[in-house]
């Protein structure tokens, strides 16, 4: 047995080249700003925070598809910053991603099932019986039936091609998840049902998750723990009935004050927390300022 996280991100930083053509004119920007966290194995780690504070960019800059200024990343003991742009099939394969709009990656004059079956393809599965049957059984896991293989997009509704795209990354049998504003387009009744097939895929299959969006409402029910990053600053991470009973950053708070799906027990347990830290004459955190993991 290890104690070692399955994916350790150390003091990540991702910067853009902003300004004009003229070298005098270019600087760099830190999109994201030694950035660290850590997910262990079938556990789901939540990031949040508003539109431009650097959670997508983080999520590509762990599957590769954004440049790492420095820091360091580490699946399964495995340095992944030495690979390189290209990161092998092996990485590709153990962590995968089911994005916000699931039409973008399905050719809409193809039927869904092949976007499984050339994943599978692609990543070393031989014969196309094999392919059929393994994309048949993904469809299954997520609510699907074989049916459902020889539709075309535009034929499903936006539920069912998230249900696609989880099933194309689960039928890889990943390790990694990382889920980036994955139900963000959807209603949200169609939400609690991806949330909670998230959940039991999880629990049948150990899967971890790394839970990208702007709702809190949506990672209290799903994630363990959660990171608030503001302008590319992880400005507090915690247990998230910790984070949401008892927030200490500023800017946390906001955002739960902000969260239109605030349930009653959550605020009484809220404000019990903040009662407690003026009995205890506890300090705000500075708004600048990191707040210490929990």
């Amino acid at each position: 047995m290890t104690d070692r996280p399955l994916l350790d991100v150390r003091n990540l930083t991702v910067s853009y080249d902003v300004g004009g053509a003229a070298a005098l004119r270019r600087r760099k920007v830190d999109v994201v700003k030694d950035v660290s966290f850590h997910i262990g194995a079938g556990e789901t780690y939540g990031l949040v925070g508003e539109s431009g504070s650097g959670k997508s960019t983080t999520g590509r800059a762990i599957l590769r598809l954004a440049p790492l200024s420095g820091g360091v990343v580490e699946f399964d003991g495995t340095d992944i910053t030495t690979m390189g742009r290209e990161a092998p099939l092996s990485y590709r394969r153990d962590v995968q991603a089911v994005f916000q709009d699931p039409a973008a990656s399905l050719n809409p004059r193809h039927h869904v099932g092949r976007a499984v079956t050339d994943a599978l393809r692609r990543h070393g599965v031989k014969g196309r019986a094999a392919r059929h049957d393994r994309a048949v059984e993904a469809f299954e896991q997520v609510g699907l039936s074989a049916a459902h293989l020889q539709r075309f997009p535009a034929e499903m509704s936006g539920g069912q091609l998230q249900r696609v795209a989880i099933a194309r990354a689960l039928s890889l049998k990943p390790r990694l998840v990382i889920c980036d504003e994955a139900v963000a387009a959807l209603d949200l009744s169609t939400q609690g049902q991806i949330v909670n097939l998230l959940a039991d895929l999880q629990a049948a299959s150990g899967v971890s998750y790394l839970f990208i969006a702007h709702d809190l409402g949506v990672v209290r029910h799903i994630c363990d723990r959660i990171g608030v990053l503001k302008k590319g600053v992880l400005v507090e991470q915690g247990g998230a009935a910790e984070l949401f009973a008892d927030p200490h950053h500023p800017y946390t708070r906001t955002l739960l004050a902000a969260s239109p799906a605030s349930h009653p027990e959550g605020r009484e347990e809220r404000r019990a927390a903040r009662a407690a830290r003026r009995e205890r004459g506890d300090q705000p955190a500075p708004e600048g300022d990191l707040v210490a993991s929990r």
